[in-house]
């Protein structure tokens, strides 16, 4: 594991290396405390010192591991619930994902980041100004399906899929608790999914498994902290700062793809 890190320091500098690991620290932070938002993060901020393929490679074990954590906070039982109710949704994420994923080795790395930058920044827009889609609670279940295929889709490229899904559960007015729960069983189960295809797809390998191994430690250590603040601090103010830093994240996104 430690040769892998050697052969990356000495190939990107010790700084970038630093600065990947201190960025997996804060999306750590941020998504135990909002419950979304590590790839996002990661994407953006690991994106400016790695390439792209490296940089996807480096969210894929932290967000296996933190998805874990996440969707059985509550215990079995609660999370199996969930499960149930939103199995339609997983579904068609789980297969999108892995078709969608083979396309990482594939799509240049600016249509990558324009796509990814494009999609984040809608989602925050909708997000800061208070926009929510509204759902008829008869047409819920029909529409999980839908929900799955577009987050797919992004996750299968980027890794990245939970803001289709909570703008999905946002409609439903699902409570807290619930969302942040709801979110890790698909995030914990599109991960599974992006883990398999790109040991297939070859993005995962001797270089980049250990890193993304590596990168479960910062991430765990800021999960910690965050769900101490998701405990204690008032949410809906948290969630605006949260989404400001995904803006600058989404707007990041864009400059890599458009400018380089």
């Amino acid at each position: 594991m430690t040769e892998a890190l050697a052969t990356l320091t000495e190939q990107y500098g010790l700084l970038a290396m630093a600065a990947a690991f201190a960025v997996m620290l804060f999306a750590g932070f941020t998504k135990g405390a909002v419950g979304f938002g590590l790839p996002m993060i990661s994407i953006s901020g690991i994106g400016s010192v790695f390439p792209a393929e490296i940089t996807i490679a480096c969210l894929i074990l932290p967000g296996l591991i933190t998805n874990i954590w996440q969707s059985l906070r509550g215990g079995i039982g609660p999370a199996w619930k969930s499960t149930k109710v939103y199995w339609r949704l997983n579904i068609v994420l789980l297969t999108s994902i892995y078709i969608f994923a083979q396309l990482v080795v594939i799509i240049s790395e600016t249509a990558l980041f324009i796509i990814l930058g494009v999609g984040i920044t809608l989602f925050v827009s909708l997000q800061i100004i208070g926009w929510a889609p509204h759902i008829p609670a008869r047409l819920s279940k029909k529409v999980q399906p839908a929900v799955g295929l577009v987050a797919g889709f992004f996750g299968g490229i980027s890794g990245v899929w939970g803001p289709p899904i909570l703008l999905y559960l946002l409609s439903q007015k699902v409570p807290k608790i619930e969302m942040v729960r709801v979110q890790g069983i698909s995030f914990l189960i599109g991960a599974v999914v992006l883990t398999g295809a790109h040991l297939q797809s070859g993005l995962l390998n001797d270089l980049t498994i250990p890193l993304s191994l590596w990168m479960i430690f910062p991430a765990l250590a800021g999960m910690a902290i965050g769900f101490k603040v998701q405990d204690r601090l008032d949410q809906e103010k948290f969630r605006k700062i949260t989404l400001i830093v995904l803006a600058l994240a989404a707007l990041n996104l864009l400059r890599r793809g458009l400018i380089g």
